[in-house]
């Protein structure tokens, strides 16, 4: 069974691990003190985290979220969703599908009217992907009500 929590310190070695595959990082990775450093200036921000997808313990997916406030919009904060990776030998299987939908159930109970992601031009696939989950194009960046 799937299970999404927010990543600690201890994960970057797997989430690194997964930014490593050919179609993220392909191969090019933050070497671990830089990556730490980052980490700990997500705290920086009021609601910024990189969250782990685990089956059976094991690390399979990651994403971060940025809620972001807003004075347009009547106030209401909006999202953004970076990083989004599934390990390659279990893409297909709904992992992304179900860590998409946690992403998106945490940016509406926070009250964002929208969720957006920006996508590589070349990933079709991957355009595919979100929008079969409701994203839709916008300019060269997707976007889905909440």
């Amino acid at each position: 069974m799937l299970k999404i929590r927010e990543a600690s310190p201890d994960d970057l070695a797997d989430i690194l691990r997964l930014y490593a595959q050919p179609d993220f990082d392909n191969g090019q990775v933050l070497p671990m003190e830089e990556a730490k450093a980052l980490y700990a200036r997500f705290f920086d921000y009021p609601d910024y985290r990189i969250y782990l997808a685990e089956v059976d313990g094991r690390a399979i997916g990651s994403f971060a979220l940025l809620v972001m406030f807003n004075l347009g919009h009547c106030g209401a904060p909006s999202a953004v969703i970076e990083d989004v990776v599934v390990d390659p030998d279990l893409q297909g299987r709904g992992f992304g599908r179900d860590m998409m939908l946690a992403a998106m159930e945490m940016a509406r109970s926070k009250r964002c009217y929208k969720l957006v992601l920006s996508s590589n031009a070349r990933r079709v696939r991957a355009h595919s992907f979100y929008e079969s989950l409701g994203f839709q194009r916008h300019g060269v960046s997707f976007h889905v009500t909440l």
